[in-house]
């Protein structure tokens, strides 16, 4: 298969710059499939504390008289009080599958919810909401194609001045993004792009003026950006066309600043709360980020140059460290951010390697099998580099702990490993005859017969032996 020479690899059949393609559309097709499983899910906000005020009643189905009879007091009502509990009832009622139903069915009855949304009572416009949010969750599309009529109205109130609102309303957009295409297309031209970069730019400005003390004292202002990245998430993904556009309003940069912000509190503060916060407004931060860059309009319009910044490198790690103490869950987003940044810059794998970030990144291989196999990609990422890099990996700790991550069963780590062994053997002269040295091909021949690993166990044992 691959013979060696003089510290290179040749193939018969695959020549250096094929074998770099390859590994380049693979890690494409990954992050397009990770980005597809797990980034178009839906939230539902219910405040609980309300939800306990009001008796944590049972939800009861409503008929169609029932859900007229609260349409009809919600609008004409004699007290606010009134028509108020009249829209919590119907709330509660929204909250049933059967419910969503009946009332889409109801002639007007989205019109009159519409009419209370845009009242001047602040009480029923929140109450109005709260209802159009529980339809947004609903799983039929043809219930998120009824809420049609409001749309325009929760963009507009994105400008508004209750963080509360806000927040549901960047939630609810955020819902029906994910289920419709109708929604999709309708919310295109009337400015979805446009106001989500705006609230983007309200990010970095929230909490972090130099003159904050320990205590992160406007962390609850961060809400309604961290539901504008629950918002945004969706939108990256089923809005693609205008990812460009995001980026040429600079997202990418207020993503990296606010991210830069994000660190600092961290590292500033012992706040209880800090560990829902970060769940609330870092992973979304995270995870859009990670979108962009892997969308092709970040490279046509030079997105990776608006965070060429080592900051942005050193600011992940703290709350890579962060996670790793407080919430190991979100490693693997901060990780596939690493992974983002990384995959097609040579610039990101230098400041790694200045910064002196391959140790820490070693460090966490022992976490998780998931995170294992997302640190040893970002190795490989700077591995495929070129023989600078590799210069820099081997062997140092990686030699060790890649015939313990060879020792593992779990085929997706391993198979990873052979894929680092594989660019080292490359571009680095010596590294295969260091791997027999310390009885590398024993680590190689326990894979042999998983069907999977064959092929590239293989090629190792042939370089290992003749290179």
């Amino acid at each position: 298969m691959w013979s060696g020479r003089r510290g290179l690899l040749r193939s018969s059949g695959c020549g250096v710059e094929e074998l770099r393609c390859r590994r380049r559309e693979r890690e494409a097709a990954l992050r397009k499939a990770r980005r597809e499983q797990q980034l178009v899910s839906k939230r539902l906000l219910r405040d609980e504390a309300t939800e306990e005020a009001e008796g944590g009643c049972v939800v009861v189905i409503l008929g169609e008289a029932e859900i007229q009879e609260f349409l009809r007091l919600a609008q004409r009502g004699t007290e606010e009080k009134e028509r108020e509990r009249a829209l919590v009832s119907l709330r509660r009622g929204l909250q049933h599958p059967e419910t969503q139903q009946t009332f889409i069915r109801l002639e007007g009855s989205i019109r009159t919810l519409v009419g209370l949304l845009t009242s001047n009572q602040a009480l029923l416009q929140l109450e109005a909401a709260r209802c159009l949010h529980e339809l947004s969750h609903s799983e039929q599309s043809a219930v998120a194609e009824a809420c049609l009529p409001a749309t325009s109205y929760l963009l507009t109130y994105l400008s508004g001045h209750s963080s509360d609102f806000i927040e549901l309303c960047l939630y609810t957009l955020g819902n029906l993004i994910v289920e419709s295409e109708a929604v999709r297309r309708q919310l295109l031209p009337q400015g979805i792009v446009p106001a989500l970069a705006a609230c983007i730019q309200l990010g970095p400005g929230l909490y972090s003026p130099p003159a904050h003390t320990a205590t992160v004292t406007a962390w609850p202002k961060a809400e309604p950006w961290g539901s504008c990245g629950v918002c945004l998430v969706p939108s990256l993904h089923h809005l693609q066309v205008n990812n460009a556009l995001l980026i040429t309003q600079g997202a990418l940069t207020t993503l990296g600043l606010l991210l830069l912000d994000l660190a600092a509190a961290v590292q500033r503060t012992e706040d209880a709360g800090l560990e829902l916060v970060c769940g609330q407004l870092v992973c979304p931060v995270v995870r859009c980020l990670s979108n962009l860059l892997t969308e092709a309009a970040a490279e046509t319009v030079g997105g990776p140059m608006q965070l060429r910044d080592e900051r942005v490198l050193a600011a992940l790690f703290i709350l890579l460290q962060f996670f790793l103490h407080k919430q190991p869950s979100l490693l693997p987003e901060g990780l596939w951010l690493l992974n983002n940044l990384t995959a097609n810059s040579p610039s990101f794998c230098t400041s790694l390697i200045s910064l002196d970030l391959i140790e820490p990144l070693l460090h966490l291989l022992s976490v998780s099998n998931v995170v294992s196999v997302l640190v040893l990609t970002v190795l490989c990422n700077v591995a495929e580099k070129g023989p600078a890099y590799c210069q820099h990996l081997w062997p140092g700790l990686l030699l060790p702990t890649l015939l313990d991550t060879l020792a593992l069963s779990d085929t997706e780590v391993v198979g990873q490993s052979l894929e680092l062994l594989q660019l080292l053997f490359l571009y680095q002269p010596g590294a295969a005859q260091a791997f027999l040295q310390q009885s590398g091909l024993q680590a190689l021949q326990r894979h042999e017969e998983v069907a999977q690993l064959q092929d590239r166990v293989h090629a190792l044992q042939q370089t290992a032996l003749h290179g």
